[in-house]
């Protein structure tokens, strides 16, 4: 008995339901792209190293050439065409990339915002780095440093050399949302 190379499946992309077959062999990338015509998400390395491919799965980071399309099924997947509110405009890191010039040629953009939405997210849960100087729980949250940014957006490349504007473009988001949080409270 022959087994089967594809599948039948159903991804919940940006809140939309997307249903196609596909071979098992399939990364989410190239079903993003090349069978679900969502190409804000870009190739790069194709090997998972330099994070073009970042989209958000669960609300958290991954680099989807890595990622099977059939281990994504029944999964929330946000990629950058999905990142902003409907009739809301643009998210806050989004107009703060756009404020403060956090890109050059832009291909990596996509991924490096998708990035810093998880990066803010896992920073105001707690979530310590490399760059954390003190992870004991009694600390608190640390300070959003640029070298926090620095670490935890290190899995982001950018050939252009936009890393400055793209840590401030991060931390502003971070205070707006902080400042957001606090009024809110």
């Amino acid at each position: 008995m022959a087994l089967s190379t594809s599948s039948a499946i159903t991804l919940n992309i940006n809140g939309e339901k997307h249903s196609l077959p596909v071979d098992h062999r399939t990364t989410l990338l190239d079903a993003l792209r090349e069978r679900l015509d969502l190409t804000g998400t870009k190739k790069g390395c194709d090997q998972g190293q330099c994070g073009a491919c970042t989209v958000l799965i669960d609300g958290r980071r991954a680099v989807s050439c890595l990622q099977l399309a059939v281990a994504s099924e029944g999964r929330e997947i946000t990629t950058i065409e999905g990142v902003a509110a409907e009739g809301e405009g643009l998210h806050p890191v989004q107009q703060a990339f756009l404020d403060l010039d956090g890109y050059q040629c832009g291909y990596c953009t996509p991924g490096q915002i998708c990035s810093a939405i998880a990066v803010i997210e896992e920073h105001a849960a707690g979530w310590p780095s490399a760059a954390t100087t003190d992870v004991r729980p009694e600390a608190g949250v640390p300070e959003l440093s640029a070298d926090e940014i620095r670490e935890r957006m290190s899995g982001n490349l950018c050939r252009c050399g936009a890393y400055v504007s793209i840590v401030q473009a991060v931390a502003q988001a971070a205070a707006a949302e902080t400042e957001g949080t606090e009024a809110v409270a």
